[in-house]
């Protein structure tokens, strides 16, 4: 007799979960805001990598979709040989010239270039009016110590004080009250955070802001355009994140609430060293696994998985085992699609954002 072959957790691909958005972009597209002409997005490729022009070429595919400019502009290593001039202009040049370019709604940047802190700084050379990825420093600050809401006129931070309704009171939504309007998040992580949601990982019987309440989430990769920001986002969001790198593993948590307590900063995560823990625990315990380790010869050992939880792969390689599925009830391969969409919508939101300053003279 033959055996029955064990059960197999679900498949999800991004394209299932990018469905309502790409109709809600659509619709936005559609509005009468853009009467004069669609939003324009300026790629800047400085590198030779083929992942990063691949990633170009496939934003460039999706922003054509939904009626979107998009322009990819090569400088340094990835213009050279091109017109026999050299490497030309680099790219702190390049995104210095589209900041202040009028007909730009949006930049982004692929990255790595250099790596490191060059990396970061170039983050905060884009303006953050125009800055589709949320990598700009206003834009982490606000991240990192949970503030979600801002001037629409500054880009500012608006602490929960000063807001008509305090975040931890806000009730059922994530509608921005009157006068403020949404920070800019990383389009990566944010991703991440709306495939969860898709999947129910996320309570929505909870209040916002603690929506994540009681899971256990391992993010394996803590690097400042992905793990560090997805590990606090979802730590802001009432999650205990066990933050797993190459030299370290990190837990980020949600601060406790203490009423007794006043400060005119928002309450927002914490962040405790594990020295004595490994991964094979770590794993043990997570009801969501996310790797995004750009490494082909990574693997996620399945053995050590917890029996039914979810996995995301957020690497271009494959982080998670072929037999993924025999312990996970959820497996996510590729979140790529979700990235650009919260991309192009990010990107309409700061051209609502720019008009909003236009209108203010500013």
């Amino acid at each position: 007799m033959s055996s029955t072959p064990a059960p197999q957790g679900l498949l999800v691909t991004a394209g299932k979960v990018h469905t309502p958005f790409k109709t809600e972009l659509l619709s936005a597209m559609g509005s009468s805001r853009f009467k004069d002409g669609p939003p324009h997005l300026v790629g800047i490729l400085a590198t030779k990598k083929d992942d990063a022009r691949t990633y170009a070429e496939f934003t460039k595919k999706a922003c054509e979709q939904i009626g979107i400019n998009f322009e990819l502009r090569l400088v340094g290593e990835a213009r050279q040989g091109l017109d026999g001039e050299g490497v030309g202009i680099d790219v702190e040049e390049a995104i210095l010239e589209a900041n202040d370019d009028s007909h730009v709604h949006g930049i982004m940047v692929y990255y790595p270039i250099y790596g490191g802190r060059q990396d970061q700084y170039l983050q905060s050379v884009v303006s953050p009016q125009k800055d589709v990825e949320g990598l700009n420093h206003q834009f982490l600050f606000n991240l990192y110590h949970n503030i979600r809401f801002i001037s629409p006129l500054t880009l500012r931070p608006i602490p929960s004080s000063h807001l008509p309704t305090p975040l931890s009171k806000s009730a059922q939504t994530d509608d921005a009250p009157e006068g403020t309007v949404k920070s800019i998040l990383p389009c990566t992580p944010l991703a991440i955070v709306k495939v969860l949601e898709h999947l129910g990982v996320y309570n929505k019987m909870l209040e916002y802001g603690d929506k994540a309440r009681g899971k256990v989430i391992t993010v394996i990769n803590r690097s400042e355009v992905v793990g560090r920001p997805l590990a606090a986002l979802l730590a802001n969001d009432g999650a205990r994140v066990i933050s797993v790198d190459i030299d370290s593993i990190v837990e980020f948590s949600k601060r406790p609430s203490l009423s007794t307590t006043t400060s005119k900063f928002n309450p927002h995560h914490i962040t405790t060293p594990l020295p004595e823990f490994t991964l094979a625990q770590a794993l043990s315990i997570s009801d969501v696994v996310i790797s995004a380790v750009p490494v082909s010869s990574y693997k996620v050992p399945t053995k050590d998985l917890k029996d039914g939880c979810v996995c995301v792969n957020v690497a271009g390689e494959k982080n998670f085992e072929a037999d993924v599925r025999e312990r996970a009830s959820i497996y996510v391969p590729s979140v790529g699609m979700m990235t650009i969409a919260m991309l192009q919508r990010n990107l309409i939101r700061l051209v609502g954002y720019q008009d909003m300053l236009k209108s203010a003279g500013l």
